[in-house]
């Protein structure tokens, strides 16, 4: 398919394309070193080996821990699972009397799902709503983590509705009742800043394709000292401190090592670019749609995202069908697969009817402003000729 005649793509937070740059540096360790890092007795194991231990220094750097604090995992999902399962399952296994596992109602399908498994195993699962702005009332937070509390998740930034959670005023609460704290930070790594020191966690989760990175790699980070104590979900030969066993992949390692590296260095400025074809194209959305409505409009937002409700009763699914050309999305691409509206728009307070009719668009690094002109008059063509219809 010619560049011309691509689809934008507007859905950074599904997935992001693989840097040039990433893409690069993981090629030779397909094609010329192609060696198990684990096997250090010959000169190409052990140069797979140091090529995987660069890039969990790079994927350290991104977040403010050291490397041997990070974890590698198949992607955030999976991190999740462990950060959560791991940690009550080491409590369980030391007899702790801390049962309860505080969460919100708008994580990711992969946490909530975590918390809920729990309850099966005699924890406690708290699930919080939000307010319409997405945020949780800190106050109602407080009020939930006490002595019972063995784990705190919340995610830094929500990959439907793009909101910033206030991450230093979390970990304080958790660690004020001597609870656990982590967030799934794969839609917040490279795109807000990010110090685990700052915000106090003991577990942050990390993906490889949302940082410009390959699909199939991400990271947990287990905070060293005071130790955060995780059993691992399956069993095998020991690799990654005994937490996560399994050959790594040592081209899909130094591509998420590579990727930080290249985030830590621009992703603020790109942030400022980005932000700008947000607004962009909201404003020229809006001179062709008036009535559009951002959802969760009034608090802090990561750069790229724009969740938009609109008006005149035309569902999002259709509007998707006649702006082929656009590359949007309704949700979480996790969730893609339901027909029911997003749980995360219901819990902000929208109805079915006003979920159905919601975009979520996600600008990322290689967005150019005429993809955003493009996109904006095609989707307001598109929802014309279905409103007019």
């Amino acid at each position: 398919m010619s560049h011309a005649n691509r689809p934008i793509y507007l859905d950074n937070h599904a997935t992001t394309p693989v840097d040039p740059r990433v893409l690069a540096a993981m090629r030779p360790w397909w094609e010329e070193n192609f060696a198990n890092p684990g096997s250090v007795e010959h000169a190409m194991g052990r140069a797979a080996e140091e090529a995987v231990e660069q890039a969990r220094v790079e994927l350290a750097a991104l977040i403010g821990a050291e490397a041997r604090e990070m974890v590698l995992t198949s992607g955030a999902t999976e991190a999740n699972n462990l950060a959560i399962k791991g940690a009550a399952r080491f409590a369980a296994s030391q007899d702790s009397p801390r049962k309860r596992v505080v969460t919100l109602a708008t994580e990711h399908k992969c946490v909530l799902e975590s918390v809920r498994d729990l309850a099966a195993e005699g924890f406690e699962p708290v699930i919080l709503g939000v307010g319409t702005d997405g945020m949780v009332d800190l106050d109602a937070l407080r009020a939930a983590v006490d002595e019972r509390t063995l784990l705190v998740s919340v995610m830094a930034v929500n990959n439907e509705i793009g909101v910033i959670q206030n991450l230093a005023s979390i970990g304080a609460i958790a660690k004020a009742a001597g609870a656990l704290f982590h967030t799934d930070a794969a839609q917040a790594a490279g795109r807000i800043p990010l110090d685990v020191a700052e915000i106090q966690a003991d577990l942050v989760s990390l993906s490889g394709h949302k940082i410009y990175g390959p699909k199939g790699i991400g990271a947990l980070y287990v905070r060293r000292r005071p130790r955060a104590r995780l059993l691992p979900l399956f069993s095998g030969g020991g690799q990654e401190r005994g937490l996560r066993s399994g050959t790594l992949p040592a081209p899909l390692v130094v591509g998420i090592g590579a990727a930080a590296r290249i985030a830590g260095g621009e992703g603020m400025l790109d942030a400022g670019r980005i932000a700008g074809h947000r607004q962009r194209f909201l404003d020229a959305l809006l001179a062709r749609v008036p009535g559009v409505v951002v959802n969760a409009e009034a608090a802090p937002r990561v750069a790229g995202n724009l969740n938009l409700t609109l008006p005149g009763g035309v569902s999002a699914q259709a509007i998707m069908e006649a702006a082929p050309g656009v590359c949007v999305s309704t949700g979480s691409a996790c969730s893609s697969a339901s027909v029911e509206p997003s749980y995360v728009l219901r819990a902000i307070g929208l109805d079915d009817d006003r979920a159905r009719a919601t975009l979520r668009l996600g600008f990322g690094r290689f967005t150019s402003p005429q993809d955003v002109d493009r996109a904006a008059v095609i989707l307001a063509e598109a929802w014309s000729r279905l409103v007019e219809g």
